[in-house]
């Protein structure tokens, strides 16, 4: 799977996407990142690309243009593999289940990051992009809300990510039940623990439930089931 992501500020985006698990799957050829300057497509002299709102209003909105000619750089292989999404605070809200989705059905997801006030509206029109917000607040830019979308469905792609890792995992049962080989959840993702079984912070001690040293996996697993929420 590739992302393209359209961004003002692709040095925010470039270490982390190269990083860790993500990083990892590039180099194994499993996901691909593009990302793509809009400030090399802005306007005139000084590369503009934002202007005032038609109707007046506070901050400035990014403009069509630009978005557009830095969208047609892309070379689509497939359109009916293609998802193309812009980030807005009314937009359907992302969740586990779209991210499984998508890493299924698609092979390229273009991803166009906001700034200042907002998109020109027509670029949705022109491109049939959906509307996708990641949360009922709003951020600074879009480029921290890209970064959730390519975590959430770069991990699903075969290779990134063990399938165990995935199976116990917090909103596993939002994917497709129908899906082989794929458990259904009993609720949220129960309590982690790890070394040291005793861990003292500020004179009081935090120990690791005695079921999961018992070493009786009935139990640990009857135990994970009712920890869970």
């Amino acid at each position: 799977m590739t992302f393209h992501i359209i961004t003002l500020f692709p040095e925010i985006l470039e270490p982390y996407l190269r990083a860790s698990i993500l990083g990892k799957a590039e180099k194994n050829k499993v996901l691909k990142f593009n990302l793509i300057n809009l400030r090399q497509f802005g306007e005139g002299k000084h590369k503009k690309v934002d202007d005032r709102p038609f109707g007046g209003g506070a901050g400035m909105v990014l403009m069509s243009e630009p978005i557009l000619k830095a969208f047609r750089s892309i070379k689509i292989k497939d359109k009916k593999k293609t998802k193309i999404i812009l980030f807005s605070a009314k937009g359907k809200e992302f969740n586990q289940k779209m991210a499984y989705d998508w890493s299924k059905k698609y092979k390229d997801i273009i991803i166009i990051t906001g700034r200042y006030e907002g998109i020109d509206e027509r670029v949705k029109q022109a491109l049939r992009a959906e509307e996708i917000s990641i949360g009922h607040y709003v951020l600074t830019d879009g480029d921290v809300a890209a970064m959730t979308v390519v975590s959430a469905v770069g991990r699903l792609m075969p290779g990134a990510i063990k399938l165990e890792s995935l199976e116990e995992e917090t909103h596993w049962n939002l994917l497709l039940k129908t899906e082989k080989n794929i458990p259904e959840s009993k609720g949220l993702e129960y309590p982690h623990y790890t070394r040291p079984e005793v861990l003292t912070y500020q004179e009081k001690k935090y120990r690791v439930p005695r079921v999961l040293l018992s070493g009786n996996h009935n139990k640990v697993e009857e135990w994970r089931m009712k920890a869970s929420k």
